[in-house]
């Protein structure tokens, strides 16, 4: 199952073991089961500290990790490779006592936890997003005995996926009852599980001394900002609805110059890295929701938190990225996740053999068709232009697919479904006046990022398409206040054009710093 290479990685990971743990697997006698064999005998063989049996369970082929005598709070339901095998190898680990990388607030936080908590979480092995949510889920069943962690892979168990209606991943599901969709970080999920975490993270926050620079998202902008900032030597605060922002949900890069490629994922926890190097005070899971500017030249800035706290500082640096631009037609909310969907590569596998459109025909669309193409039955793409926008190579490849229909001058008007998930959509022929209905089963939007600044409306000066506007040097129209990366009026929404956008208004800011 597992080329020399990879085994030859694995036997030095495990090499890490303090304990020794088992491996308790549910197999038949089908094709899929006899791969999982394979795995776990490839385990096997990498440390004498695992063992392997076997015992009924309800989902075969799956298998569980545990410490020798104990149940298996661990169990991986189809086999965990691709974007998966991290999950696996952390697995491994961890429960053979390997100390985890986390802060030690969230190991107790962790342990804290009352109750039972069973979680299974469904995944596709394309997803990028989806290993997050499991090795969350699994470190929280090591250190915690009352919490279970059951990864399913939507792809093998299509039954399950279809009785509960799942059309997006990651989607997690708490004792029985859905919990949550799309990427959840530890801090996310023990946000929602400890119900007192948000007032107490509310009162460290109100306590903290102002800031040199405060730099407002944690995306490749803001990431760049913090270090600018901190290699100064000034007090610098990050604060960010998520880290990594929007790459957190790109799968591959392949622009960022002197990286020949890499992975969203893999790039902002690189990001995070350097920031943490220096003495950078982040401060993670918080939303911003008013900017007041000082008072007087020279003043504190203040930024409002949703969770009723402020933080006041010398500087601001905005950098709170862009988010999918959504169509805003009648059902499109109501069937968000049951349905329509914005990450082919996450949810696509979840609609095999299915009917599918494509809403968009410039690069992300036509990128997301071909993708597509080959997963499922059929791809209906429909753009609102008279031509396409995508690079010429790619419509090539789009018009050679035998299972692709594309539509222009179709403008979406609504979609629809039978109260629970999608089948269809309606457009208007923008030529003709006909209204027109397609029957489907999942439709992938993208039509583009809108700027994340609605929180900053009436507060500084905004462009028609709600960008921050921004001089060559960052400055907004509001002093001591730097903006910066995909919310600003800077052209080409790109990662390296925001990190070097994100480094001119950290200049710019202590530059402020030292005249006034």
């Amino acid at each position: 199952m597992l080329d020399s290479t990879i085994k030859e990685q694995l036997k030095a990971y495990l090499a890490r073991l303090q304990r020794p743990i088992e491996l308790v697997a549910a197999l038949g006698d089908d094709a899929r089961s006899q791969d999982m064999r394979a795995l776990l005998n490839d385990i096997l063989d990498c440390s004498p500290q695992v063992s392997l049996r076997e015992e009924a369970h309800a989902r075969i082929p799956s298998f569980g990790i545990a410490v020798p005598g104990e149940t298996a709070r661990i169990r991986f339901a189809g086999i965990p490779m691709g974007h998966e095998f991290t999950s696996l190898v952390l697995a491994l680990l961890q429960t053979g006592g390997h100390p985890p990388k986390v802060e030690p607030a969230v190991i107790e936080q962790i342990k804290a936890l009352p109750g039972k908590y069973e979680v299974e979480t469904f995944i596709s092995l394309s997803c990028h997003n989806c290993p997050d949510v499991v090795q969350a889920f699994n470190l929280m069943a090591v250190l915690n005995p009352g919490v279970s962690s059951t990864m399913i892979d939507g792809a093998l168990f299509q039954g399950e996926v279809e009785a509960r209606q799942i059309m997006a991943v990651p989607t997690v599901f708490l004792n029985g009852a859905e919990f949550g969709q799309g990427r959840m970080t530890i801090e996310e999920i023990l946000a929602k599980l400890d119900t007192g975490a948000a007032a107490r993270a509310a009162e460290e926050l109100a306590a903290k001394a102002a800031f040199d620079v405060l730099v407002v998202g944690g995306g490749p902008a803001g990431s760049a900002a913090a270090i600018y900032a901190a290699r100064k030597g000034i007090r610098t605060g990050v604060l960010a609805e998520r880290f990594g922002g929007q790459v957190m949900d790109t799968l591959g890069i392949e622009n960022f110059i002197s990286v020949k490629e890499t992975e969203g994922p893999k790039l902002v926890a690189a990001l995070e890295q350097h920031v943490k190097a220096y003495e950078v005070d982040v401060m993670n899971l918080q939303r911003a929701a008013r900017l007041i500017p000082a008072a007087e030249e020279g003043g504190l800035i203040e930024v409002q938190l949703e969770n009723g706290a402020s933080l006041k500082s010398k500087s601001v640096i905005l950098a709170t990225g862009a988010r999918w631009r959504e169509m805003n037609v009648p059902g499109e909310k109501e069937y968000k996740a049951k349905g329509v969907c914005f990450c082919p590569h996450c949810d696509g596998p979840l609609f095999k053999g299915k009917r599918v459109a494509v809403i968009g025909g410039g690069n992300s669309g036509v990128e997301a068709a071909i993708d597509l193409a080959g997963i499922v039955g059929h791809v209906t793409l429909l753009e609102f232009a008279d031509t396409l926008r995508a690079d010429a190579v790619l419509q090539k490849k789009l018009f050679s697919l035998p299972n692709v229909t594309v539509i222009k001058s179709a403008q979406t008007t609504e979609v629809t479904g039978d109260g629970q998930k999608v089948n269809g959509l309606n457009y208007k022929d923008r030529v003709s006046g006909e209204e027109k209905h397609v029957e489907l089963e999942g439709i992938f939007v993208q039509i583009g990022l809108l700027p994340n600044t609605d929180w900053l409306k009436g507060t500084l000066e905004l462009s028609k398409f709600g960008e921050i506007v921004i001089d060559a040097k960052g400055h907004t129209s509001v002093p001591g206040v730097f903006a910066a990366g995909d919310c600003t009026t800077v052209p080409y929404k790109q990662i390296i054009i925001a990190m070097g956008a994100g480094a001119t208004a950290s200049l710019s800011a202590f530059d402020h710093l030292i005249r006034s």
